[in-house]
């Protein structure tokens, strides 16, 4: 599990190790890490061009330039504001034959020095238009400059990086926006507390049956969604259960004969009143925004188990306020709403989708998990983590379905709310990986990839 910290925590822990180690050694060593990075993505080319702006992010660039001269690479420095360059860096890197020019040229590789942790907003202008010329690939200091640093929003010009080179630790900026292949230099920096975190494989205990299991014990997944129109939404969300290695499924709805047709181990019945004993519910896939609906929504919060409101019921939730009055303060709540659901129900999400995230989860009582590209999960406790995808091939009809289904049957085995909507999110990423292939997947083949999926995990 690798911690992210704000770029508050970041300058602070950066200043006490400066106040113990020689002036300017911090620097150097994280310019070595740059230069390092730059010479493996060389692969024996030779010419780099700085782009190298005010303040010590210029100075990292300029000092991984002074490295890379004195392994016999041809580097040009751009200085985006000559009387504000590093003073120490310049001298360095003149020293040892950098030179200094007007235009990015022809380099095998860009190394983006223009901002840091500290800047705010888009490349101004200047910065702009130098970018623009770019062809090669960009190695980024700290960050892509332009994006923030925070939140990972991108209000206007900025850098695409190839990969980016940070130190110390993981700032929000590299789980929240595409800042390439991320590589971590180790500076010394004091171990914090996170402001969020990122699931690794190895995090990942999928819970799996043992010798003295059996279908109730280990966990009995209830899924009310689906219609006469959309009885796809059940499928897949019962589908979804059933492979994620729920003890046994128990589907409540009108899709019944389809579901009964193409998962013959699950228990059907019409209404959520008949279904018997479930350990959590899944309900909203699919199952409309009537009156009968909103009944059913009713009965699932009330029925004293964890429960995982998607799609419709969000919206029955958004739209009919009186709902929350039925929930069972005791019972763990997981909304998965994606953005204009989550508008419906919190407000604008915002340039910041974890403190959004945050807000809603201690606003509801509930651990929420915003579907986006990075996937943001809150708990009311105030944990949170971001899981990114690997492609956009889920971003399909029917995929989160499949999610809600796979976290509900998370849920049944007894797993931490915040935990089994992080698994959920990450298995669901992995399953339409392998699913996928390179080419497109519908929800139908990123479910039936779920069992590949939890191999996967289990080897690592």
């Amino acid at each position: 599990m690798r911690g992210v910290w704000h770029t508050e925590r970041v300058k602070s822990a950066e200043e006490e190790l400066m106040a113990v180690v020689p002036p300017g050694s911090l620097m150097r060593k994280a310019a070595f890490g740059v230069a390092t990075h730059a010479l493996r993505l060389l692969a024996g080319r030779r010419r780099v061009t700085l782009l190298v702006g005010a303040g010590n992010n210029g100075g990292d660039a300029l000092w991984a330039g002074y490295f890379l001269r004195r392994r016999g690479v041809a580097v040009s420095a751009v200085l985006l504001n000559p009387a504000k360059a590093h003073a120490e860096g310049l001298a360095a890197f003149r020293r040892v034959g950098g030179r200094i020019v007007s235009e990015v040229g022809s380099p095998d590789l860009v190394i983006d020095g223009i901002v840091g942790l500290s800047a705010r907003g888009p490349l101004r202008p200047q910065a702009a238009a130098l970018v623009d010329t770019v062809t090669a690939p960009i190695l980024a200091v700290d960050l892509p400059s332009g994006i923030d640093p925070d939140t990972g929003e991108i209000s206007g010009p900025h850098v695409k990086a190839h990969t980016t080179v940070t130190f110390g630790c993981l700032k929000p900026v590299h789980a929240l926006a595409d800042c390439g292949e991320v590589h971590l230099v180790d500076i010394g920096l004091r171990p914090v507390d996170p402001d969020f975190v990122l699931l690794d494989r190895e995090d990942i205990a999928w819970p799996v049956p043992g010798p003295s299991d059996d279908k109730y014990t280990q966990g009995v997944t209830g899924v009310a969604a689906g219609s006469a129109t959309y009885p796809g939404a059940a499928v897949l969300s019962t589908g979804a259960a059933v492979l994620a290695t729920s003890g046994m499924v128990r589907y409540a709805g009108p899709a019944a004969d389809a579901i009964r047709a193409r998962w013959p181990e699950t228990i059907c019945t019409g209404s959520t009143t008949d279904a018997g004993r479930v350990q959590a519910w899944v309900v909203g896939p699919g199952m409309g925004t009537g009156t009968s609906s909103a009944e059913v929504v009713r009965f699932v919060l009330d029925a004293g188990v964890p429960v995982i409101a998607d799609a419709d019921a969000i919206t029955l939730l958004a739209s009919t306020p009186s709902l929350w009055d039925a929930r069972d303060p005791d019972a763990a709540l997981v909304l998965t709403p994606h953005d204009r659901e989550f508008e419906r129900l919190a407000g604008p999400v915002g340039p910041d989708r974890v403190a959004a995230a945050r807000k809603a989860a201690r606003r509801f009582n509930a651990v929420v998990l915003l579907k986006g590209h990075r996937t943001v999960v809150a708990a009311p406790d105030g944990r949170a983590l971001v899981n990114s995808a690997t492609s956009s091939w889920p971003a399909t009809a029917g995929s989160g379905d499949v999610l809600s289904g796979i976290i509900g049957a998370l849920l049944a085995s007894g797993l931490d709310p915040f935990l089994a909507a992080g698994y959920g999110a990450y298995l669901h990423v992995l399953a339409a990986e392998l699913g996928a292939d390179g080419a497109p997947v519908p929800a139908s083949g990123l479910m039936t990839a779920i069992p590949d999926a939890i191999r996967a995990l289990r080897r690592s």
